[in-house]
């Protein structure tokens, strides 16, 4: 059997893994889209900080641990697949031939359609070449803006911070992590960073980015509203799109991402997808691109399961972001906006920073959103993905939504 995997993120090599462990004899090649061996992208924001070295950023440690499964690990980037003859062909003109394959290519940074936004000192931060130039650039007291500051800006900035650049976030939305917070949750977290001595601005669009008029100089980025600001490093977080543009006439049905049923199988007998680039099923019951290393890793399990033949079923995966901004922990869970006629319960510290809204349907609890919490957060999840019905806990998270322990121990202990 010959089983190729394009795409060596944590999805990919934990697909290949699998496989060697439920065929000692198939033929597994795992091709990686960047020099170097597979890393994870999570991990950059340490390398960042300072907290790891580029080594700590890589998936697997030995660098014989891939020759020792009998893992054919070779660098390419994916040109074209054609189904009929079941290959795969690269960049270059090597052509791979497949019995079955999986997609787990991942996402790539977009950029907005801002002008200047291609000039020298403006990165995006996804891969190690982004974060070795941002590495170099983002010195001590370096003047540095941030573009967006949704999860994945947030995360950049938790590393900024620890570089002691001066720090300047534009969001456009009205809040950030416009994706995971509500308007109360988003004012708490920018309070927080502005209080670390981040200047961030919402409601407010880059409108260019240009030489400064120094001779090669520091960059000028203007506003809208504002004045412009001088950077020496533009570092851009507006969001990422699926890698899957080489499958264009393959048949692959592709949407968000590749579409994929409970058993990560695409619509083309033969091929799977799983993580960034696969637009799966949702505990909530939809189907949605996922993209955290949780899902990546159990779509990896999953679909070499099934390439393998040997039958598993994908549950769906929970909504679930965990943030920690400049020392503030935030989370959100599953349908953590409501749903039309739902219940509520939330409750405010701003002073300590602290905030809570669980989210019901009836009685049983859908979502919830906290900042400043970290104690008790798998409680939630477990509420969540349980599904208990909670009864008369729910009046009495609704008048305290911080006795979730006790309706968690009252509605699931036998």
């Amino acid at each position: 059997m010959r089983y190729v995997i394009v795409g060596a993120g944590p999805s990919g090599v934990i697909a290949a893994e699998t496989l060697r462990k439920v065929d000692r004899s198939g033929d597994i090649t795992l091709i990686g889209g960047e020099p170097g061996p597979p890393y994870s992208r999570m991990a950059i924001p340490y390398y960042l900080s300072g907290g790891i070295d580029e080594s700590g950023t890589l998936i697997r440690k030995d660098a014989d641990h891939y020759d020792a499964l009998d893992i054919r690990y070779v660098h390419g980037l994916a040109e074209s697949v054609a189904p009929a003859d079941r290959r795969l062909t690269l960049e270059g003109g090597e052509a791979i031939a497949y019995d079955s394959l999986l997609v787990a290519t991942g996402s790539s940074a977009v950029r907005p359609p801002v002008p200047g936004l291609d000039r020298p000192g403006v990165h995006t931060c996804w891969t190690m070449d982004d974060a070795r130039a941002i590495h170099d650039l983002a010195r001590e007291g370096a003047d540095v803006v941030l573009i967006g500051a949704g999860f994945i800006g947030c995360i950049i900035l938790e590393a900024l911070v620890e570089r002691r650049v001066n720090l300047t976030v534009v969001e456009v939305e009205d809040r950030m992590v416009p994706r995971m917070m509500n308007a109360a949750a988003g004012a708490m977290l920018k309070r927080w960073c502005e209080a670390k001595g981040v200047r961030v601005l919402t409601s407010t669009r880059v409108t260019a980015v240009e030489d400064s008029g120094n001779g090669g100089g520091p960059l000028r980025v203007s506003v809208d509203p504002g004045a412009p600001m001088r950077a020496d490093l533009v570092v851009v977080a507006t969001g990422v799109r699926s890698n899957m543009d080489f499958l264009d006439g393959s048949g692959v049905k592709t949407a968000t991402g590749i579409v994929v049923d409970d058993r990560l199988a695409t619509s083309v007998d033969g091929i799977y997808a799983a993580g960034d680039v696969a637009e799966g099923p949702d505990f909530s019951g939809g189907w949605m691109v996922h993209a955290i290393q949780p899902t990546s890793a159990d779509h990896g399990r999953i679909a070499a399961l099934n390439m393998a033949g040997r039958g598993a079923r994908y549950q769906g995966s929970l909504i679930m972001n965990v943030l920690d901004t400049a020392g503030l922990v935030s989370a959100s869970f599953g349908k953590w906006q409501g749903t039309d006629g739902g219940d509520f319960a939330e409750a405010a510290d701003e002073a300590g920073y602290r905030y809570i809204r669980l989210a019901f349907d009836g009685d049983h609890l859908i979502g919830a959103l906290c900042v400043g919490r970290t104690e008790h957060v798998g409680v939630l999840r477990g509420l969540i993905q349980s599904r208990v019905a909670l009864g008369a806990w729910k009046a009495r998270l609704q008048a305290d939504p911080h006795r979730i322990m006790e309706a968690y121990l009252a509605n699931t202990q036998a």
